[in-house]
């Protein structure tokens, strides 16, 4: 999430050295559902959803949103961060974000790091929590387009070894 498109555009870049391919990307929409992040990021605020091609085991997720934060610090100006960077991953039951903020629905990972359920995939969907933020209940589809990539990918991982 950020106001500048150039430096999403920056940091897609730096993730995809570090990651890899990007194998779905959604498109960039308005992120209007809090004025949490204001008086830090400015207004306008505007976010998308990529998911990246390696498989990773979930105990990876800490150290990636340790260097998510890394790359936040990166590119701070005067103390305030121009992107926020919110890594989780998706398989098949769920999708998992994680913070460096405790909350009670949320456990903890390691390293200052927690982790939570946010979406569950029940009867064919995914479905949100009551803690579920807004913009991932508003966007399950892609989500579900994430979950049926991850199938492919596990399925491709399995016949190749």
């Amino acid at each position: 999430m950020t106001r500048e498109e150039a430096l999403l555009e920056e940091v897609e870049e730096l993730l995809k050295k570090r990651w890899g391919k990007i194998d779905y990307s959604s498109t960039l929409f308005p992120f209007h559902y809090t004025d949490y992040y204001q008086e830090e990021m400015g207004r306008d605020l505007k976010k998308k959803f990529l998911s990246f091609q390696r498989l990773i085991s979930p105990e990876e997720i800490v150290e990636i949103k340790l260097f998510s934060n890394s790359v936040e610090g990166k590119y701070m100006l005067q103390g305030k961060r121009r992107i926020n960077l919110d890594p989780g991953y998706v398989n098949y039951d769920q999708v998992v974000l994680v913070s460096t903020k405790m909350s009670p629905h949320r456990i903890y990972m390691g390293k200052g790091i927690y982790g939570e359920v946010t979406l569950y995939f029940y009867q064919g969907h995914f479905h949100a929590f009551p803690w579920t933020y807004p913009d991932y209940k508003e966007h399950i589809e892609v989500f579900e387009e994430m979950r049926s990539i991850f199938k492919q990918e596990v399925k491709k991982f399995v016949r190749e070894g």
